[in-house]
């Protein structure tokens, strides 16, 4: 089956529902709200939509924790309300996909109910037991310092169950086939009612051997591509969009040699050492990461991202790396989160600095992958680290300096709305920056129109060429004979570069398609030039006739 891969020049907008636009006044994000402002998301740019959890929850872990995966929390409409987004979402061109959270479900769900009230049930063997303690129980935890044990004791069966996450969120026994197909039975409800993939939670955990005699879990890869056939099936361009924080010699386990497994990953490999290369000017270790990710399937693709709704993760980095990019991003200790990351959202990790903002998001469009841009990110919003956990990062959206930024007519939102101080909805909002022609939001639709017009990027290889400086990248992309070249400059201060492009480009001429910096190669064929701090540029090669020779998908 032929599919088509929209999804390699996507670029992908995150939002909580919840939190997004409330439209009756509760204080809690709705589904109407949410359509209200899906003209404000079409002229952004955006051309799919991620949605984080909706389903029926406690919402003790904001939703994660789903108690019917068959309908939407009434705090957020119905499953009218949805499909009318849906709908809306379709006739303004941007996709929709949500959450799909089967590693496990809330401790409240009809099936746990069940299973643990009756050790005959049906539904006994849809989780993962034991009749005393693993040894291993204190091992493995998701939340380390929060979470105490992966082993908790049902009070009400007496036996242990197994959870990877919060002692509320008991594991689905995913290897049992009754599981599986009920998995499947879920992903084709919603797509039949419009939406157009998953982002696949904790998928490593998902496909992972469970149970007492398991020491060492080995994944059961085999399960991805029956998702992947399945959603095929059902229909041909829907994707899975997986979180892995895996090393990179297992990529291609996920995405599968032929490319028969998950269409997209997070690249977390590539996003740790993004932000090292930003702590410390020094790009060699985040272009090492993207030539160890680089190898995938022709239909595979990587999500690149800054921030998102879980915690700055840098496990993967270097014990000194990972000082570093703790030492200039978070350095108190409320900042940081489970002994491995930081909570932090973007713009005040930055300090606030527009300079070194434009160039992360400028970092983030260039890429080699499919942009994912997180809600609030937009317009430069801050956190709020009086809240606990990742909540610090998941505040309202603030879209004017009505009270409550506009959010909700409620005086008790269901998250405090971020007032005051620099990043306060008063001055930092939607409203304020639409009339900016300077502002963050203005400049991020500029650059997703960019991105979207630089389909080299998602599409072609890269190779990187040397700066003579290692705090200064610059990335070239060809695809089609189009060739497209990004400068980003890591340093504090302006910096002096020269530089030659391959034998076989027209390199006479760069075309600056961003703010006109157009530059011409010297008598030995080298361009030099000078960077401002925190400066970058993208490029065409070859003049500007590309823009009549240029291959569209």
């Amino acid at each position: 089956m032929i599919n088509d891969l929209w999804y390699k020049n996507a670029v992908v907008y995150c939002l909580s529902v919840e939190t997004f636009m409330d439209s009756n006044g509760d204080g809690i994000g709705d589904f109407q709200g949410l359509q209200r402002r899906l003209d404000y998301l079409a002229g952004l740019g955006v051309t799919a939509i991620w949605l984080m959890p909706f389903q029926t929850s406690p919402g003790r872990d904001d939703g994660y924790d789903v108690s019917d995966y068959y309908n939407v929390d009434p705090r957020y409409g119905s499953l009218g309300d949805f499909v009318e987004f849906t709908h809306g979402a379709k006739q303004r061109g941007i996709r929709v996909l949500i959450d799909l959270v089967v590693n496990h479900t809330s401790d409240e769900h009809p099936w746990f109910k069940e299973a643990r009230a009756n050790t005959n049930s049906q539904y006994r063997d849809w989780y993962v037991w034991s009749k005393t303690k693993p040894e291993n129980a204190n091992e493995g935890m998701v939340f380390p310092g929060v979470q105490k044990s992966t082993w908790t004791r049902d009070k009400e069966s007496g036996e242990y169950f197994f959870h990877r996450f919060y002692e509320f969120q008991p594991d689905l026994n995913t290897a049992n086939p009754l599981v599986q197909a009920e998995i499947l039975k879920i992903m084709g409800f919603w797509i039949q009612l419009g939406v157009s993939g998953f982002r696949m939670d904790a998928v490593p955990f998902v496909i992972a051997e469970k149970g007492v005699q398991v020491k060492k879990p080995r994944e059961q890869f085999d399960m991805l591509r029956t998702f992947r056939e399945f959603l095929q099936w059902r229909k041909g361009d829907s994707i899975i969009l997986a979180e892995a924080n895996v090393v990179p010699k297992e990529n291609l386990e996920y995405f599968g040699d032929d490319g028969d497994r998950m269409q997209m990953m997070f690249n977390f490999h590539v996003n740790q050492a993004l932000f090292y290369a930003m702590a410390s000017a020094d790009s060699q270790p985040l272009v090492k990461a993207m030539q160890d990710t680089e190898k995938r399937p022709t239909t595979g693709q990587w999500g690149v991202f800054l921030r998102n709704h879980d915690e700055l993760d840098l496990g993967r980095l270097t014990e000194s790396q990972r000082q570093a990019v703790f030492s200039a991003f978070g350095p108190d200790k409320t900042m940081q989160l489970y002994d491995r990351g930081i909570r932090r959202r973007l713009a005040p990790m930055l300090g606030g600095d527009i300079r070194r903002l434009k160039l992360a998001y400028s970092l983030m469009y260039s890429l080699p992958g499919t942009p994912v841009l997180r809600y609030g990110d937009e317009i430069g919003m801050g956190d709020d680290l009086s809240l606990p956990e990742r909540n610090c990062a998941r505040t309202p959206m603030q879209w004017s300096d009505e009270p409550q930024g506009g959010f909700t007519k409620n005086d008790n939102p269901v998250l405090p709305v971020i007032s005051e101080g620099p990043y306060g909805f008063e001055h930092l909002n939607v409203a304020f920056q639409r009339r900016d022609s300077e502002s963050m939001l203005n400049w991020t639709e500029r650059m997703i129109r960019m991105r979207k017009e630089a389909p080299e990027i998602g599409w072609g290889t890269f190779n990187v060429i040397d700066s003579g400086d290692p705090g200064v990248l610059i990335m070239r992309y060809e695809w089609r004979k189009n060739v497209v070249m990004i400068i980003h400059s890591f340093h504090d201060k302006p910096v002096e570069i020269t530089f030659a492009l391959k034998e076989d480009d027209d390199a006479n001429s760069l075309v600056d398609i961003l703010d006109g910096h157009d530059s011409r190669a010297d008598g030995d064929g080298k361009h030099h030039m000078v960077l401002e701090p925190y400066g970058f540029r993208w490029y065409r090669a070859g003049g500007l006739d590309y823009l009549l020779k240029r291959s569209v998908v």
